[in-house]
Parts: structure tokens; C-alpha cells; sequence
């Protein structure tokens, strides 16, 4: 009975550390041996006998050899034409010299021959040796590159990343062209390996922010990254905040403009978008179409979708609180016809809004899910027949209907699907505080809202700069945007090495005809 007051002396074993027999990197480190049969045993135990897994013996030099592969990896028309005839027709010369393949490797490791498997290498394991040859003959089954589905382009490539990491890269590396552009490569899961490269300019991103990024990668210790939202939540610093701290964008040209801004890119494999480190808050309300218009026009867009972000936020709570509490704000014959619509609702303006703004997601998560004729119908289901008949059974006023669909055609304006996603979501809150204490709830509420991202960081970086601190001489590339060649430094917050990016006069010939 004393057991029970005495402290369990349990021995601790953290994540990190422990090896688990379903994991990558149980498979033994040993060396393999001259005998054969043991070898091809020992990768077969290492597979756990998948079904898979093809074992073909070859007669090379008058011995029989065995070629190893997954099957459903490889290509099959690569493996007969580069490495099966050429080893048949060796007639004693060196298997490296004859197989035509272009990735060709040895190794006398267990785990590295399993790696190389799983990679879209076949084995070939030769009698009475322990050096076993690695060729590649991985099958490819990529979809072309595309116009990104998220990041519609109105003038500029209509180009975007796929789910094939190498692909990705090469678009990059094919309108970059500089040799200073470095990618390394970083492996994660240890159930599940995911290629992770990440992307930056040597000399131009600062190196300290080069390791945090590889610091806070290589530190995660879990079973598998299956996306990109995995790696987002283990490498930020603000998890539970509504804000998202790295850009996510499907663009290359939108990648390459924050390459050259000093800042880090994280691609994974199998997903078609780049996370970018560090972000601040403007970034998500610029676009690549900004610098493709004219000045004027330009502006005048960035500046609709910061009015659109004030909109979709405050517009709901905005009306709760005048029809609640500061209805002599209104103007009289508004005042009525507001009135004449309230009058038959029987339930709380805060009620309306909740149900509508409720209803307007359900619609938008039910329009994703279907296939692309039928969320049409849902579309236009949710839109026209749900909006009259809650409208005729005086359900919702229409004054609401007005107000909750200006809300959402202002949310989606947002260049980034994911800062459309947040503020439609602080707007609950808000509406909350807009029908408890009025006008004074929403100003308490966008208080809060400033607070937060005055303390809010991207990797070191202020994530409000440079509205917070304060820095005069970024504001001309935030609401409104001055003309490229005004540009002449890059943003602090992205800890670029260098700052200046253009000369000071890059029009010269400006200078010259005066």
C-alpha cells in the first residue's frame, strides 16, 4: 500500500531520442556481407517483405546477380533499356561503365541501399561482393505546370508550382539564373520521410536568420510532415495567433521578388506552394499585379484591399452597434427604412449576423468540397434561394443581407487565402463586443487587435512594420506604392544583408535630357 506514496521511477524516454521500430531510420547500419542470398534476406527483412518489392536474378560475367526495385516506383521501360541489357551484354566489364543510366552510386551499407529504394533507385547486388551498385530509374508522374488556382494572374506569368519539388526548383533556377541562388535540402519524418529545400541568396539573406530557419526545421522530431500547415505550426513562433507568420504563395515570381528581398524560401515536396520567412502583416495585402499596373492603378487596388480588411472586419459589428445603441447617428430617412426592415426580425440583431455569417461559410466550405458544376448550384442555391427565403419568412432583415454580402466581397478581395480566412473570422468576436457595449466594444476590440500585432514577430521581424515601429521611408511601398525606381531599399524587416537593391538615379537617362 505504500507503493502508492512512493514516486513511480519511470525511465523517461523523449521522442527525439527514441528509435521506433516502425520508423526510417531503424534499418540497421550494417555492412553488408560477400554471400548473397544474406544480403538480398537482409533487404528483404528490411522491407518487411512488401509485396512490391522485385527480385530479378541476372546472369552477369557468367554469374547470376540480383536486381532489386520497388515496382511501383521504378520505370519499368528505363529498367529494361538502361540497366538490364547492359549488364546482360557486359562481358566482364565493370557494371558502372556499362548501364547507361545517368545517376549511378555504390554502397556497402544496409540503410543506405533501403534509402536508395525508396528513392526510385534499383539495386543491383553482386555474387560474392559486398558492394551493391545503385541506379536510378525513378518513374515521374507530374502534372505540367499550371496558371496557381489560389493566386489568379491578370497580366504577368501565367505560370505555377506543382507538387513535384525538383520541378519547382527549376522553375525558379530558370528565370533566376544566378549561381549565388543556394537551395539545401533538409529531410523530415522519421516514419515518413518529406524532401524540405530551402531557398535563399548566399551573401544576401542574413545567415542568422538562414540557421533559425534551419534550426527550427531540423529540431522537429515527428512521425511525418504530410504539409506545408505542419511546418508552419512547428516553426512559429505564435501558433494560436489568428495571423498567419509566413506568406504561403503558388508563384514563383512572387517567391523570386522575396528571394531577392533577402528573404527565405520553404519548399516541400509533394505541395504546390512556398512558404516565405520572415512575412509581415502588408505582405499579405500586396501583389505581384501591383507592379504590373500602372502607378495610379496600382495604388489605388492596394489601397481597396486595406479598405476591404477594415471592411470585412468592423462592417457587421459597425451596424449592430448603431441599430443597438447609437441609432440617433443615423440619418432620418435611413433611419426608417432601417427600422421598416427590423421591425418584423424577431431576434436580435447579433443573432442575424451570426446566422448569415454562419450560413455564408457553410455555403463557401460546401462550394470547395464539390466538384466544380455542382458548387456552381450550391452557389447560386446559397446565394439567391436561401438570401429571398430567409428574407420572406422574417428571418433576417434585408438590411443584414446587405451588410453580411458587402462583408464577404470585401474578404475575398485579399490576395492570400489565408489572411482572407482570418478576418472574416475576427469579425465574430468584434460583433460580440459591438452588441455588449456598442461603439466603445469595436474600438476596445480593434485595440486589441493592434496590440496583438505590435507584439506579434516573424522570425525576429516585427510582423506590424513598418507601421509598427514606425519607419518612414518603408510607407512607400504599403497602402499606396511609389514608382519602382523609388524604391531603393529593401525592407528591414526581412534582415537582408544588404539594404540598398538600385542605384540612387536608376534613370539616368532622365538626368541626361534635362
Amino acid at each position: 500500500m505504500f507503493n502508492i506514496f512512493s514516486k513511480k521511477n519511470k525511465e523517461k524516454h523523449t521522442f527525439k531520442n527514441e528509435t521506433r521500430p516502425y520508423q526510417s531510420n531503424s534499418v540497421s547500419d550494417e555492412t553488408l556481407s560477400n554471400d548473397l542470398h544474406k544480403n538480398i534476406t537482409k533487404v528483404k527483412v528490411s522491407f518487411a517483405d512488401t509485396a512490391d518489392l522485385v527480385c530479378k536474378t541476372i546472369n552477369w560475367d557468367g554469374k547470376n546477380g540480383s536486381l532489386l526495385y520497388l515496382e511501383t516506383l521504378v520505370n519499368n521501360e528505363s529498367i529494361e533499356n538502361h540497366v538490364i541489357k547492359p549488364i546482360k551484354q557486359a562481358n566482364g566489364q565493370p557494371i558502372k561503365e556499362v548501364v547507361t543510366a545517368l545517376d549511378v552510386n555504390e554502397s556497402i551499407k544496409l540503410s543506405e541501399v533501403v534509402e536508395a529504394l525508396t528513392s526510385g533507385f534499383c539495386a543491383f547486388l553482386q555474387p560474392k561482393s559486398n558492394k551493391v551498385i545503385l541506379i536510378k530509374v525513378s518513374k515521374q508522374n507530374n502534372r505540367p505546370p499550371e496558371e496557381p488556382f489560389n493566386e489568379q494572374v491578370i497580366r504577368g506569368a501565367h505560370i505555377g508550382f506543382i507538387e513535384d519539388l525538383n520541378t519547382n526548383i527549376n522553375l525558379i533556377r530558370n528565370q533566376v539564373q544566378n549561381p549565388k541562388l543556394k537551395v539545401e535540402y533538409i529531410k523530415l519524418g522519421k516514419t515518413v520521410s518529406t524532401n524540405v529545400a530551402i531557398m535563399y541568396f548566399d551573401d544576401l539573406a542574413n545567415k542568422e536568420l538562414i540557421s533559425k530557419i534551419k534550426e527550427r526545421l531540423q529540431s522537429i522530431s515527428a512521425d511525418f510532415i504530410q504539409i506545408p500547415g505542419y511546418i508552419q505550426e512547428y516553426i512559429e513562433e505564435r501558433t494560436y495567433s489568428p495571423f498567419p507568420q509566413t506568406l504561403n504563395t503558388e508563384r514563383p515570381d512572387r517567391l523570386i521578388a522575396n528571394l531577392m528581398d533577402g528573404r527565405v524560401g520553404i519548399m516541400m515536396s509533394g505541395t504546390p506552394t512556398c512558404l516565405v520567412a520572415p512575412s509581415s502583416l502588408i505582405a499579405f495585402f500586396q501583389s505581384p499585379d501591383d507592379y504590373n499596373g500602372r502607378v495610379m492603378i496600382g495604388s489605388f487596388y492596394r489601397f481597396i484591399r486595406v479598405f476591404s480588411f477594415f471592411v470585412t472586419v468592423g462592417l457587421p459589428a459597425l451596424y449592430i452597434a448603431v441599430v443597438s445603441f447609437h441609432y440617433e447617428s443615423v440619418p432620418v430617412e435611413l433611419l426608417f427604412a432601417i427600422k421598416s426592415s427590423l421591425e418584423p426580425i424577431p431576434v436580435p440583431p447579433l443573432l442575424e449576423a451570426m446566422f448569415m455569417a454562419i450560413t455564408l461559410e457553410l455555403i463557401r466550405e460546401a462550394t470547395i468540397r464539390l466538384p466544380n458544376p455542382v458548387a456552381q448550384t450550391i452557389g447560386v442555391v446559397g446565394g439567391l434561394v436561401i438570401g429571398n427565403a430567409v428574407v420572406d419568412a422574417n428571418l433576417v432583415s434585408n438590411m443584414m443581407i446587405i451588410v453580411i454580402a458587402i462583408t464577404a466581397i470585401s474578404s475575398f478581395i485579399m490576395p492570400s487565402t489565408e489572411m482572407s480566412t482570418t478576418i472574416r473570422l475576427l469579425s465574430f468576436p468584434l460583433m460580440i463586443a459591438a452588441a455588449l457595449f456598442g461603439l466603445i466594444g469595436i474600438v476596445i476590440g480593434f485595440l486589441i487587435i493592434v496590440i496583438h500585432l505590435c507584439k506579434l514577430e516573424s522570425f525576429g521581424s516585427p510582423y506590424f512594420a513598418p507601421f509598427g515601429p514606425l519607419r518612414w521611408k518603408e510607407l512607400k511601398d504599403t497602402i499606396i506604392r511609389f514608382p519602382t525606381w523609388m524604391l531603393h531599399n529593401r525592407p528591414k524587416d526581412s534582415q537582408a544583408a544588404y539594404r540598398t537593391n538600385q542605384a540612387e538615379n536608376p534613370r539616368d537617362w532622365d538626368e541626361k535630357n534635362e
